[in-house]
């Protein structure tokens, strides 16, 4: 979410209009993340979120803001897409396709507990069954594709012994994708980047809640034991170790197992996808870290984490207890 596209006040409050929301009276850059501008903006009527799409087209956004919408409808507390006059989502501002959605209340947990953890695994059990019958289909954009392709793209700036950590990875990961086991995997829309810092928690109650999710960008089509193993692999992880902690894994799991039980043969291959989500966080923060590109606000991360994270992963192979 860094700024790599300026936007005018001006024509930001001609969208806003446009979208009969209301004179624009605030816009201001987010600084987190790393893949769309982002802007906060206000206007009589609420609190939003502009986004213009650096790298996704057209063609792909429709998917996401219509999952985005689907989930809405049933349930879920997701940022709810803002459409034109003609009922369209997708919008067009500085050259760049955009969208702008309501604002979620509320603030991360970055130390979460098992409480915390328990909710999460809660709500993507809700999310992956309320996404079962969404029509639209597009490919994970992240997934083992993307590896492959993007894998011979970090080999030259990374040491000997990454370059050989990430090619018999990705050679295992294949492997297993290709397998009857890792094809037959339950599958449908998946956020694939449900960490700690896209969601949201109210306590207003007297005691944290869930009150929302968001950033849906890189969702696609992809087993959903992938979209579990990513938030294992960063809210039930050890910030300095990358070691998984037990009591917050387990309450994840007892939490999303208690809406949508896990078959054998994702409690069998979970250690697997495991070490799947964190090659792929691996991977996509060497690239932005050794291929940035230009953006007023960037802050790449370091990838250091999810190789501690996939070399633990590999030592330290974790299944639920039953």
């Amino acid at each position: 979410m860094a700024v790599y596209t300026e936007v005018g006040f001006d024509a930001a409050d001609a969208l806003f209009k446009q979208l009969g929301l209301g004179t624009l009276t605030e816009l201001r850059g987010i600084r987190s993340g790393i893949e769309n501008t982002n802007y906060y903006a206000s206007t009589a009527r609420g609190q939003w979120v502009l986004t213009l799409f650096e790298r996704l087209d057209a063609e792909q956004l429709p998917y996401y803001l219509r999952l985005m919408q689907h989930l809405a409808e049933h349930g879920i507390p997701v940022p709810a897409p803002q459409a034109g006059a003609d009922g369209g989502l997708l919008h067009h501002l500085a050259g760049k396709p955009a969208a702008v959605v309501t604002r979620l209340p509320g603030g991360h947990r970055l130390a979460p507990d098992a409480p915390h953890c328990g909710q999460v695994g809660a709500m993507l059990a809700r999310m992956h069954l309320a996404g079962a019958d969404f029509a639209l289909e597009q490919p994970h954009p992240r997934g083992v594709d993307w590896w492959t392709a993007t894998v011979p793209v970090v080999l030259p700036h990374v040491s000997a012994e990454q370059a050989q950590l990430l090619s018999d990875e990705l050679a295992f990961q294949q492997q297993l994708a290709a397998s009857p086991a890792g094809a037959a995997l339950p599958r449908g829309p998946i956020h694939a980047d449900l960490f700690r810092d896209n969601v949201m928690f109210d306590e207003t109650a007297g005691e944290d809640r869930l009150c929302g999710v968001f950033d849906f960008y890189f969702a696609g089509t992809d087993s959903w034991l992938f979209d579990i193993a990513v938030c294992l692999n960063d809210w039930c992880a050890d910030p300095a170790s990358g070691v998984l902690v037990e009591q917050r894994a387990a309450a994840f799991i007892a939490a999303y197992q208690a809406l949508r039980p896990l078959s054998a043969t994702e409690v069998r291959l979970l250690p697997a996808l495991l070490r799947a989500a964190a090659l792929r966080f691996w991977l996509s923060r060497l690239w932005d870290w050794h291929l940035p590109r230009d953006a007023a606000l960037l802050q790449p991360k370091d990838p250091s984490h999810f190789e501690r994270v996939l070399r633990e992963r590999i030592a330290q192979p974790w299944h639920p207890t039953p």
